[in-house]
């Protein structure tokens, strides 16, 4: 009988925030699988847990996954944690997860902290639309098509960040999103010094400037409000006449008549107001 993938959600700071669930698991499980086994043996220990231990990391994430899924197939129940937090969340965790999946293998998640989610709840920001980002991509490309969509992003929008990244990662937001738009930055999350410091992209990175970061970071980015975008859209089409405006819409193959109805809708104004434009001017 195949054994099980256990996903186990371990404090983020504050150790009285692990579940009993995921005690007990951790103690009954054949194997732990560690992103970094230095790190989890400070917390196996606390909680008098013997169970032996593997790493599994982003460098060996593909290889060890194989060796794993192996064992598992092999009848053996192993429990998948992370430095901090929930595993499969800006981790190799979702490869690992993947790789049974393919195998056939059952897995299980053992819900818990998830830094995301707790930044996100003591933000002050909107939390009913959010997105999650995680780290900035490292490759220019991939990091400007991120920072580009957040020019018309209206979902809070959650970012990691390591302390000594942070004053990169801000100009990069202020030049994407404006310096005036609301941010909270959420450090040392559960811990004895966490702090959440609730200002504008253009405040935040004055004040880090003159007060070095410490700690784990997540930055809790405000979307761009609907009213906001809509005005910029009507100030785009005012700037544009309608006669090419009207050229717009039957290039992409409308008749005239419903050519006439969108250009209407987008200035705000009547199609008959558009017809008679259009008369006047010939």
């Amino acid at each position: 009988m195949a054994g099980k993938l256990y996903l186990c959600a371990t404090p983020i700071g504050n150790l009285d925030d692990i579940t009993y669930r995921v005690l007990e698991t951790l103690k009954s499980v054949d194997l732990i699988a560690a992103e970094d086994t230095r790190n989890s043996i400070k917390l196996l220990n606390h909680f008098d847990i013997h169970v032996p231990m593997t790493s599994y990391h982003e460098f060996n994430k593909i290889d060890k996954a194989k060796y794993l899924v192996n064992q598992m197939l092999d009848g053996t129940n192993i429990a998948l944690i992370t430095d901090a937090g929930t595993p499969g969340i800006s981790d190799p965790g979702e490869e690992l997860v993947r790789f049974c999946y393919e195998a056939g293998i059952e897995v299980t998640s053992l819900p818990g902290p998830a830094a995301c989610i707790t930044a996100l709840t003591l933000s002050g920001l909107s939390t009913r639309r959010f997105c999650f980002e995680g780290f900035l991509p490292t490759d220019k490309k991939e990091r400007q098509v991120v920072l580009e969509r957040l020019k018309k992003e209206t979902r809070t929008t959650v970012f990691y960040e390591a302390p000594h990244r942070l004053l990169k990662t801000l100009p990069l937001l202020i030049e994407a999103a404006g310096e005036d738009r609301k941010v909270s930055v959420c450090r040392e999350i559960t811990k004895r010094h966490e702090t959440v410091f609730r200002a504008t992209l253009g405040e935040a990175y004055a004040y880090y400037q003159a007060n070095e970061p410490k700690g784990e970071i997540v930055l809790v980015l405000d979307g761009v409000s609907q009213k906001k975008l809509d005005e910029e859209q009507q100030q785009s089409w005012e700037s544009m006449s309608i006669e090419d405006h009207m050229a717009l819409y039957m290039s992409q193959g409308l008749q005239k008549k419903e050519a006439m109805k969108r250009v209407a809708a987008d200035r705000g104004v009547t199609k008959r107001d558009i017809y008679q434009y259009l008369v006047d001017v010939k």
